[in-house]
């Protein structure tokens, strides 16, 4: 008897061992921060290879050292590249001293030192926009979106000059340009912000040559299923690849301007399998008049019906100690406190689908240049819920 019940308490221990979670197994919460092209040339731009290549492994320092463990990477600024692409133009944003792009690869660099330091590398995409400038000669006439400027696919707008989101080859340009992008180096993911659709006149053309065609959509329904197409066939391209490639967007927080303006069909997006995760710019205090944080957090956790796509909200730590016009009775809220970020990431831990955050941006938190009285008070407030 005594030797059926040792037999019994093993097998009880070594199923409750098998059910217990395993140390250094668990899912890690995503802490990323976004280096946008704005830091590229700072820290990048007019630098020799020795200078350039020391700041870079300083801003992979200063994001190891206190614990964030992605960095999305502005790539692709204004369909121009910080690689030598067959597709896009050198970013200004890297040339050197000599106004030349480096001896060495910066992207294969930069990701190659993220790797080292446990830090996944996110590559930030802006598809639709070619400048944010609206002089067309300052465009460079050897790139290939210089074809759809002519061709009547691009237009200028109060931002800029953007490609039409309605044109299937504006779409196999992006496709073309995504796929040299993941074949030629070692990203962990492909990353697209709020530039979608940058105006409603920028299609029209087309509409009417989809009616003529026989389309029966209405205008409203042929943009929000071009940005679809957008978004499926860039996942589709992706997971073709490597299904460990993670794709994700970065809407505007205002989930009304999402709809209307961006023609984003959230409810279809949110219920369907074409992306890895949403990062709302939920750049708001928790006394923004019309935008608290909770609520909006809260609204977009509900929007999300496919539950492999996951929550990362995008943060503003460039509001900290900053006077915020758009949140009304609530514009000092950023002024009079500094642990608004920090309690930011411990309410988005109780959504239903948060996988982590995301911070904008790196100068605001490490460049003295960008950074106030506030700025290391509340970040070290952060650095406390990290722990």
């Amino acid at each position: 008897m005594k030797k059926y019940m040792v037999v019994f308490f093993i097998v009880i221990l070594f199923g409750t061992l098998i059910l217990l979670p395993k140390k250094g197994n668990e899912e890690k919460e995503f802490r990323g921060v976004y280096f946008s092209y704005i830091e590229f040339s700072k820290y990048i731009q007019g630098k020799n290879e020795e200078e350039s290549k020391k700041n870079i492994t300083l801003v992979l320092d200063n994001l190891k050292s206190n614990g964030f463990n992605n960095i999305i990477v502005h790539v692709r600024p204004f369909s121009d590249s910080i690689y030598k692409s067959r597709y896009y133009p050198i970013s200004d944003c890297v040339l050197d001293d000599n106004y030349e792009y480096p001896d060495y690869d910066v992207l294969d660099y930069f990701i190659e030192e993220a790797h080292k330091r446990n830090i996944k590398f996110h590559a930030w995409i802006n598809p639709y926009r070619i400048s944010n400038l609206t002089d067309v000669s300052k465009l460079s006439i050897d790139s290939l979106y210089y074809y759809f400027v002519n061709k009547g696919d691009a237009k200028i707008t109060p931002k800029g000059i953007y490609l039409n989101p309605a044109s299937k080859e504006v779409l196999e340009y992006i496709l073309l340009g995504i796929k040299e992008l993941i074949n030629n180096y070692d990203v962990d993911g492909i990353h697209f912000d709020d530039y979608f659709y940058p105006d409603k006149d920028i299609d029209l053309t087309s509409y009417e040559k989809y009616k003529l065609d026989g389309g029966s959509l209405d205008i409203k329904e042929f943009r929000y299923n071009n940005i679809i197409n957008l978004l499926k066939e860039t996942y589709k391209t992706i997971k073709d690849y490597d299904k460990d490639i993670l794709f994700g967007i970065a809407p505007e927080g205002n989930i009304d301007n999402c709809l209307e303006d961006s023609y984003l069909d959230l409810n279809k997006i949110l219920s369907d399998s074409y992306l890895d995760y949403i990062m709302p710019q939920i750049y708001f205090g928790f006394s923004n008049e019309t935008r608290p944080f909770i609520d909006t957090l809260n609204d977009w956790d509900l929007l999300i019906k496919n539950d492999s796509i996951k929550l990362i909200p995008a943060l503003a730590f460039y509001k900290v100690g900053s006077f915020d016009k758009y949140a009304l009775s609530g514009n000092n809220e950023w002024i009079n406190n500094y642990d608004i970020i920090s309690k930011e990431v411990e309410s988005a831990r109780s959504a239903l689908h948060y996988k982590g955050f995301s911070l904008f941006s790196y100068n605001y938190m490490f460049n003295k240049d960008y950074r106030n009285d506030h700025t290391e008070i509340e970040f070290n407030n952060l650095v406390k819920v990290l722990d």
